[in-house]
């Protein structure tokens, strides 16, 4: 998720100072991390300069000065291209789970313990946000049951994973053969 872009956007229903900015990010965006108040005066800065949004006002008080900003024309074509833009499917091309199984049947540790492993969080996730999603709404909503099933994906390739295990572990057995050769010397390329 694009930071700068979600704070542009959340200009869009009108001005808003920095702490507003952050309160409503937080709010609908920060589900595991509450957004940094620099990250928010620093992404402001930078929109601004990038002509995307506007400083509308500076009002003084009794801490540092308040400022309003609003999202400019340009700005606004930038959220659309956003919101618009397909997420690549490749993001879910690599994973780390998937390369901590490969290494573990390259080094001959036991990946069906490290899916367990893994089986057992997901599981335990999935009941955390089944019991808030009972209450949820609105974009909360979206994002638990958004959660759910890619956790609920993962479980499948998990458990489909888990039944391929000797294939895999032989298949890379033959290939590190191979590359080796049977003299414990390189194989065709040393």
């Amino acid at each position: 998720m694009s930071t700068s872009t979600t704070l542009l956007a959340l200009l869009e229903p009108g001005p808003a100072y920095g702490y507003t900015l952050k309160q409503n990010y937080d709010r609908w965006f920060a589900r595991r991390r509450p957004l940094a108040f620099g990250q928010v005066y620093s992404t402001l800065a930078r929109l601004t300069k990038n002509g995307l949004a506007d400083q509308m006002e500076v009002a003084a008080g009794h801490g540092p000065d308040r400022r309003l900003y609003r999202i400019t024309s340009q700005g606004a074509g930038v959220v659309d291209d956003w919101i618009f833009a397909p997420e690549s499917p490749e993001v879910f091309a690599a994973s780390t789970l998937h390369a901590r199984v490969t290494v573990a049947l390259l080094s001959g540790r036991d990946a069906g313990d490290v899916l367990a492993r893994q089986r057992e969080a997901h599981l335990e996730r999935m009941r955390t946000l089944q019991a808030r999603r009972r209450q949820a709404t609105g974009p909360d909503l979206l994002a638990l049951t958004y959660e759910l099933a890619h956790l609920d994906a993962d479980l499948r390739w998990i458990e489909e994973s888990g039944a391929r295990l000797e294939t895999v572990r032989r298949q890379i057995e033959s290939q590190s053969a191979v590359a080796v050769g049977p003299d414990g010397v390189g194989g065709d390329d040393a």
